[in-house]
């Protein structure tokens, strides 16, 4: 199971992305209301969520994902019930992954960074303290996936894919979506 978790001001493609690609490959995946049922983008697409903030049931999750965008990944850091479930997620070893600004302000806020290699969006690198920044469009260091913003939202889902399945599998549904990573 994975949680990706919307707060007002996300950014759709970073979010919506890899849910499509991870339910292609077969991954039951949610998307959990933070800050309500119906949650606006960035862009101010609304999105009807799966299920609340309180009905997750954290020792059924295999990853959590934090999508960028602005004030969507302040919104996400706010909330106690979202740095208490990643930290959950954290110490039982299980998936982290952020994308865009949320590695830095959510990752890097809470310390989770340090000593691993990860990357984020432009220009926010100070954020991610104790973290080696990597200029990269993804990057996994173990139980951490990190992306640098909508640009790299099919990189990211294919990285999502591979931790959970295989390779195979996410090289798999890049093709079905006609997606040619840029490496």
């Amino acid at each position: 199971m994975v949680y990706v978790l919307l707060a007002e001001g996300f950014e759709e493609v970073e979010a919506l992305t890899p849910v499509d690609l991870l339910r292609r490959a077969g991954v039951e995946t949610r998307l959990v209301g933070v800050t309500g049922e119906t949650v606006c983008g960035a862009r101010g697409i609304r999105v009807v969520t799966d299920l609340s903030m309180d009905d997750i049931d954290l020792a059924q999750a295999d990853m959590i994902v934090l999508p960028g965008g602005m004030p969507g990944t302040t919104n996400l850091y706010a909330d106690k019930r979202v740095t208490s479930a990643v930290r959950a997620m954290y110490d039982a070893g299980k998936y982290v992954a952020a994308i865009c600004a949320a590695p830095s302000v959510i990752l890097g806020g809470m310390g989770l960074l340090k000593g691993r290699r990860a990357t984020c969006y432009p220009g926010m690198e100070d954020g991610m303290e104790g973290a080696e920044a990597v200029p990269a469009t993804c990057v996994t260091d173990g139980k951490i996936i990190t992306a640098c913003g909508v640009g790299g939202a099919l990189d990211f889902a294919c990285a999502l894919i591979t931790a959970l399945i295989s390779r195979e599998k996410a090289d798999e549904i890049a093709l079905s979506v006609v997606y040619h990573a840029a490496n």
